[in-house]
């Protein structure tokens, strides 16, 4: 597949594919170069890019995602761990927000006007 096919099958802009593979999230076994050394992509590389744009969609780093890849491969158990310390991470920040809002319905119940100034009646 050439770049613009990978692009559009994907939904990514071919600067994010160059970018994801000059990193290293696109490893050479998804790239060949035909004789003209045009990149030519694997048709698993559509895999490979669902699995990551996955992986940022649920909070994971660039950096995470690369040291996932630069394994070559993990264990269950270092999946299952991964995991669970993501969703720790995330229930760590929806308890913050709780907090966050709640702390705002404080304020509105304070019936605070700021016509005089800020915290003046």
């Amino acid at each position: 597949m050439k770049i613009s096919e990978v692009a559009k099958s994907i939904d990514l802009p071919i600067s994010t594919i160059r970018y994801y593979e000059q990193i290293g999230i696109i490893t050479d076994e998804y790239v060949l170069r035909d004789q003209n050394n045009y990149r030519i992509y694997a048709s698993n590389i559509i895999h490979h890019l669902n699995v990551v744009k996955h992986c940022l969609a649920v909070g994971f780093s660039i950096q995470d995602i690369k040291s996932m890849i630069s394994k070559n491969g993990m264990s269950k158990d270092e999946h299952v761990s991964l995991i669970q310390n993501k969703i720790a991470e995330i229930e760590a920040a929806q308890k913050k927000l709780d907090e966050s809002k709640q702390n705002l319905y404080d304020i509105l119940m304070l019936d605070i006007t700021c016509e005089k100034g800020f915290g003046k009646y």
